[in-house]
């Protein structure tokens, strides 16, 4: 009797040891599922560290939420021209690693920056900006041209 059993190539995932290789490999998948102008964001296997970022809009404003734990808010740099919002700064490695002999090392250390594109004018002086337990949470006033206006309808 012949017992055949078809080939599968294994999770490179469940490889300890191989992190980048499988970064590497979602990096390349990455590539045929999105549409070109993605791909012109720097990718955070190659330059280092890209925070995670939400945005949502209400009917009043646009909020922006980024996750960077470990930092302190003077190393974050907010910025909004023509349209798009930046968060740029840089999280900084412990002095105390660079003489240990480092058994694992995961966590990126290094500059940042992340531009996001608004989806409608927001009031620049009315920005509003918090940061708590690692989370930066941006508030943009919708400019009173964007907002939706309810037009009454006269019956004649």
């Amino acid at each position: 009797m012949n017992n055949l059993a078809r080939w599968q190539r294994p999770e490179i995932s469940t490889w300890t040891g191989f992190g980048r290789l499988t970064n590497l490999r979602d990096e390349i998948d990455r590539l045929f599922e999105v549409p070109l102008a993605e791909l012109t964001r720097p990718s955070q296997l190659l330059s280092g560290w890209t925070p995670a970022f939400d945005v949502h809009e209400d009917k009043d404003n646009v909020y922006v939420r980024a996750e960077l734990p470990g930092m302190r808010k003077e190393d974050i740099d907010l910025l909004l021209h023509n349209g798009s919002l930046s968060i740029a700064g840089e999280r900084k490695s412990d002095e105390k690693l660079r003489e240990a002999e480092v058994y694992r090392a995961e966590r990126f250390f290094g500059r940042f920056q992340r531009t996001v594109t608004l989806p409608t004018p927001v009031a620049a002086d009315r920005i509003n900006a918090q940061y708590k337990d690692g989370i930066l949470s941006v508030t943009l006033p919708k400019a009173e041209e964007a907002k939706p206006k309810h037009i009454d309808v006269n019956v004649s």
